[in-house]
């Protein structure tokens, strides 16, 4: 079977396209992960507020790092329906559903995995996919990094062992009243 260069890569068409994506699934990221660190200090869960507030650090450190390696290469300006991931979120946002005022450092933790290895398999496949060489380079040194960043949030999770049973359990649950 041939692959024609439309169906190669998820539809994107150069590197420049490929570096836009990848700059806006780390912003993302930033906002989703400060969207949550927000969350967690309105609920006084102030542990989460931090940890959230670095994984915001550490992949807004990552956009930057990938506009300086474009270098001259001008980025489309891409609108939400530009945008070649599966479904409407970008592969490295937290799933928001799953987040959860009593949350521990293991869920937050279970979140980033996720999101990380949906960015490996994002890269991954461009990198599997692409047919012109210098974008399945800049795809595999993308998917290199989400890797080391699976291999961070897999450590993370060694200090912090998954919750008891029952750890969402509120002893002071809002009382509602007609």
């Amino acid at each position: 079977m041939t692959v024609r260069n439309d169906e190669a890569a998820f539809g994107i068409a150069n590197e420049a396209e490929l570096l836009a994506h990848a700059h806006a699934i780390e912003q993302d990221a930033v906002e989703r992960y400060r969207m949550l660190a927000d969350q967690m200090e309105t609920h006084n869960n102030m542990e989460l507020a931090k940890l959230f507030a670095e994984l915001a650090g550490h992949e807004e450190k990552h956009a930057a790092e990938i506009l300086a390696q474009a270098g001259d290469i001008e980025l489309p300006v891409l609108k939400s329906g530009d945008f070649k991931w599966s479904d409407g979120d970008s592969p490295e946002a937290a799933d928001l559903d799953q987040a959860h005022y009593k949350m521990t450092p293991w869920h937050a933790l279970q979140m980033a995995l996720r999101a990380e290895q949906r960015a490996f398999a994002f890269f991954d496949h461009v990198a599997r996919t692409a047919l012109d060489a210098r974008m399945r380079a800049w795809a595999e040194e993308f998917r290199e990094e989400e890797a080391e960043h699976v291999e961070l949030v897999e450590r993370l999770l060694e200090k912090h062992p998954e919750p008891p049973e029952g750890w969402d359990e509120d002893d002071d649950a809002p009382v509602w009243q007609d």
